[in-house]
């Protein structure tokens, strides 16, 4: 159950979810470092100045990149991962500072699937092979994903390796509550593992994980049963997922399906869905206003959905007055930004004097008198 201390909220209302106050509608999405230069996935320098700066910058929620929840879930070799303890000590310092900050830390928990095994953006995110570093990957299917050279050597998951990647979500899990983080959200979307289950694009299996809406939704709705056991009963579950695969020429996932599967997952003890869209194959076709096409999607789920789990937009806000009309009018109520913030660490701080309400947010003694 979601509420507000406002009859009518905006960008800088608290928002109460369980037993967790935000302090204001505000989230870092979570956005991929590839900084770990030892490819061991352990936190460094600087991952935590990047997430403490956010948390500095105002935001209600600072969320953590796409934490692998094994080796093997890994994007690329330089990503983050929380499994094993040592992982899970390096991320520590995190949530205890973005706390202090008044701020709430959140971490977001995935598997890479088909797109795992590659090489970070700058360099061309071009397949890893084992010989060079890289992995097996694994996938619903043995379809791979199109890369113009080989693809890593890929496989279609067992009942065994589907009941293991639960698990791994479980004990992922159970060390991030340990070390503090107070929100934890299931990926499902961009392409990777769940999302690839969810969607007929890339899910051919003919056993109880693939063919119809039921089947394909049943590891995300596993996966999230799973953290949801984990999590205290007072602190959210969030789930990302796209809300199409922009892939009109083929059977593949729908925002019609969305709806249906939040409703599910609210069920299950999510308490807001995330809503992205694409990643799922390159041939895509995208809305000619980019990413803020996705707006309308956070919407409709919002709309439509029989339950009343709370829905965060992202994609394309980059200025107050627009995160501000999406919560005012109640499209949406998280405005979850990722590309501001990488330009602007003190977004909310900044917004909240654009929008006459300086009061609002708590700006750290240090840095009074630069602003």
């Amino acid at each position: 159950m979601t509420e507000t201390e406002d009859e009518d909220p905006d960008l800088l209302s608290p928002l109460a979810i369980r037993g967790t106050e935000l302090p204001n509608r505000v989230m870092v999405s979570p956005m991929c470092q590839y900084s770990c230069e030892e490819r061991d996935g352990i936190a460094t320098e600087w991952h935590r100045t990047h997430l403490n700066s956010r948390a500095v910058g105002g935001a209600g929620v600072v969320m953590t990149e796409a934490m692998a929840v094994s080796p093997e879930g890994r994007i690329t070799p330089e990503d983050l991962g929380i499994w094993s303890d040592e992982h899970a000590e390096a991320l520590a310092p995190i949530t205890g500072f973005v706390r202090e900050q008044g701020s709430v830390p959140a971490i977001q928990l995935a598997h890479a699937g088909r797109k795992a095994s590659k090489s970070r953006p700058w360099e061309g995110s071009e397949p890893v092979h084992p010989e060079d570093g890289g992995w097996e990957v694994v996938a619903p299917s043995e379809t791979s994903w199109p890369y113009d050279g080989k693809a890593p050597e890929q496989r279609a998951m067992s009942q065994s390796d589907i009941e293991g990647f639960v698990e791994d979500f479980r004990r992922a899990a159970e060390r991030a509550l340990e070390i503090g983080f107070e929100v934890a959200e299931v990926h499902a979307a961009h392409g990777y593992l769940l999302h690839e289950f969810l969607s007929p694009a890339t899910n051919d299996r003919d056993d109880e994980y693939g063919g119809d809406f039921e089947n394909r939704t049943r590891l995300t709705r596993e996966v999230t049963q799973t953290v949801r056991e984990v999590w205290p009963d007072e602190k959210p579950v969030f789930v990302r997922i796209s809300g199409t695969d922009w892939l009109p020429d083929q059977d593949s996932w729908t925002i019609e399906e969305s709806i249906e599967l939040a409703d599910e997952l609210h069920e299950l003890g999510a308490d807001l869905i995330d809503v992205s869209s694409g990643g799922l194959d390159p041939t895509q076709q995208l809305p000619e206003e980019g990413s803020v096409g996705q707006l309308p999607l956070a919407e409709r789920i919002r709309e439509e959905t029989d339950s009343d789990i709370a829905v965060g937009a992202v994609g394309g806000i980059t200025e107050a007055e627009q995160a501000d009309s999406l919560i005012r009018e109640g499209r949406a109520d998280l405005a979850i930004i990722g590309r501001k913030h990488l330009r602007d660490p003190y977004f909310t701080l900044h917004a909240a004097r654009e929008l006459d309400a300086a009061d609002r947010v708590e700006t750290p003694p240090q840095y009074q008198r630069g602003f």
